[in-house]
Parts: structure tokens; C-alpha cells; sequence
């Protein structure tokens, strides 16, 4: 009985989960579509879930009120330059395992769960935890370029976008687009690559007008700094792979150097999808970016995905997904 309701734990919050964010799953789908908007929105953007979630097949696309856009090229990085409000594409909600990224090499870069050893990778959970201990995800129109050895981390990029964790109190959504404010960064070594992440809160939070700095976390979040430092440090541990390292000797950096980074891997980004640097076979189809090379009319981004499985229920999950791991740091 105890193994069929932890089985039966994802099934539920996914539905939950797809409740609130697809009413249809067709590319083509119109009004009736739940919409994310706040204050500083004018721009929606809605799922379509493609495939069985748990599986190999699974995709999430990003659409707005025109059609499917790619969540690494079409989804504008700022909401509000003056006052430096981002865009974030949320990929692993808090406090869910699955390891789900932006794809780089399918076209439109649709969202999908990682694949090791040839199934779905599910994070680690690392007592206290369970799964991400913050939103997580990724500014859109920015790649760290692995040809870039790093003056900082002495280190080159990891050949992704940015990656954010997103501290505000609300359990997003997968696909979501958030508007979130930078607070600092920390630079993470992951496997001899640079791995920034930033750290953010949602405009929309109670506490964001309160929260400018990284010291500020600290006052309103108290421990969470550094318990992100030690997942981070210890999450790749029950996989066998030795504790992450990070450059600065493990300390946050201020919002400025922050900013810098962002603007430095937007630059890497517009090289990218100009063609002045080798892509390598990532994917730069587009649907928004006029005069781009590879940018496609809706009507065939709406055929690419309906080429794509249809959505499914969801695989079951093997129990063991949600063990807890009890690490020693060296």
C-alpha cells in the first residue's frame, strides 16, 4: 500500500500541475488556455505538453498568443531594462526531482527530462531535501559559451543558457515565464565547466521590493544561502560523481557582477543565432527573430510539433525517486 501511494504521489500533483497549466494540447489550441500575466506583463505565454511525461518522448513547447516559440531564442531576456527585470523559463519547479532543461539541439528547444544511461534522470534527494530546494531554470537569449575560458572561474562555459533559482515563496510551474530580479550570483564548477547561478526572486513576491542585494537574503531567508551552496556542493554525491567545487571560494557575488554575467552571456547568445560563432549543432530556429536565418512561420513550427507524439498519461515512477540520501561532506 505505502509503495502504490508514493507511486501514485507524482500522478497526482502532475495532474494537478496540468490542471492549472494546459486546458488543451493541441499546437493549435486558442482561448480557454490559462495564461501567465502580472504587472509588469503584457506578453502570455501558455504549454502544450507533447508525449508521456517520464518517458524519452516527452516535450513541453512554449507558445504565445501567435503560436510556438523557442524558450532559448523567442522569449525576450528583458521585461524592464531600467528597472532590470528579467524573463526566467522555469524548467524543475521547487521541491520536484525531475531533471527537466530546455533542449539546445531540438528545434524550438522544447523542455524535456534529461536522459541518462538511456531513461529519465530524477535529481538525487539529499536529506533534508527533497528534489530543488527553489525554483529553477533559466534566462532566455543567453549561452555560456564553452570556447570562453572565464577570467573569473578559469573555467569555460557550459554551453547552456544561464541558469536561475528563483527564491520566492510560490511553487511555480513547469514552462512558466517569470519576472524575477537578480540578487546575486554564485559560480559553480560543475564537472571543470562555469556554471553561473544566479539567484533571483519573482517581482511579484511579497518581499522582492525588499530584496535587492544578497545580503538581503540572509535577513529574509535566513540558511538559505547557505543550504544552496550545500546542494549544490553534494547533489551529484549518491551518483558516485565527487562534490562540486565552486570559484570565489564558494561566495555569492553582488547583483553588479551579476548583471555583467547576464550581459556577457546575452552577448555569447546574439553571436550564437548570428552566426559569428559555430553553433555545433544547437538549434537556433526561431519564430520571432525577423531576418534571422533561421527563423520559420508559425504554421510550420504548429507542423514540427504535431509531428511530435501526442500527449499520453504519465509513466509510473519507480518508489525509488523519492529516497533520501544521507551524504557526508569531505
Amino acid at each position: 500500500m505505502m509503495l502504490a501511494t508514493r507511486r501514485l504521489s507524482h500522478v497526482f500533483f502532475d495532474n494537478l500541475r496540468r490542471n492549472f497549466l494546459s486546458v488543451s494540447r493541441s499546437p493549435l489550441c486558442g482561448s480557454g488556455v490559462p495564461k501567465f500575466l502580472n504587472k509588469y506583463s503584457r506578453m502570455a505565454y501558455y504549454i502544450v505538453e507533447r508525449g508521456s511525461q517520464y518517458t524519452n518522448d516527452y516535450r513541453v513547447y512554449i507558445h504565445d498568443k501567435n503560436g510556438p516559440v523557442s524558450p532559448l531564442h523567442d522569449i525576450p531576456l528583458l521585461v524592464d531594462a531600467d528597472k532590470k527585470i528579467f524573463n526566467m523559463v522555469v524548467e524543475v519547479p521547487r521541491w520536484s526531482n525531475a531533471k527537466m532543461e530546455i533542449t539546445m539541439k531540438e528545434t524550438l528547444n522544447p523542455i524535456r527530462q534529461d536522459i541518462k544511461k538511456g531513461k529519465p534522470r530524477f535529481v538525487a534527494n539529499c536529506f533534508p531535501h527533497h528534489g530543488y530546494i527553489w525554483n529553477y531554470g533559466a534566462l532566455p537569449q543567453t549561452w555560456e559559451n564553452p570556447e570562453h575560458l572565464d577570467d573569473g572561474t578559469g573555467c569555460r562555459g557550459d554551453n547552456d543558457p544561464i541558469d536561475v533559482i528563483e527564491i520566492g515563496y510560490r511553487v511555480a510551474k513547469r514552462g512558466e515565464i517569470l519576472h524575477v530580479k537578480i540578487l546575486g550570483t554564485i559560480a559553480l564548477i560543475d564537472e571543470g565547466e562555469t556554471d553561473w547561478k544566479l539567484i533571483a526572486i519573482d517581482v511579484n513576491d511579497p518581499l522582492a521590493n525588499q530584496m535587492n542585494e544578497v545580503n538581503d537574503i540572509e535577513k529574509h531567508f535566513p540558511g538559505l544561502l547557505k543550504a544552496s551552496i550545500e546542494w549544490f556542493k553534494i547533489y551529484k554525491i549518491p551518483d558516485g560523481k565527487p562534490e562540486n567545487k565552486f570559484a570565489f571560494n564558494g561566495d555569492a557575488k553582488p547583483s553588479a557582477f551579476a548583471h555583467k554575467i547576464v550581459d556577457e552571456v546575452h552577448g555569447f547568445w546574439k553571436q550564437l543565432v548570428s552566426q559569428e560563432i559555430d553553433a555545433n549543432g544547437i538549434a537556433i530556429v526561431n519564430t520571432t527573430l525577423d531576418g534571422n536565418a533561421f527563423n520559420i512561420s508559425t504554421d510550420e513550427a504548429n507542423e514540427i510539433i504535431q509531428k511530435t507524439p501526442e500527449f499520453g498519461p504519465p509513466q509510473e515512477v519507480d518508489p525509488i525517486v523519492d529516497k533520501w540520501h544521507y551524504t557526508h561532506l569531505k
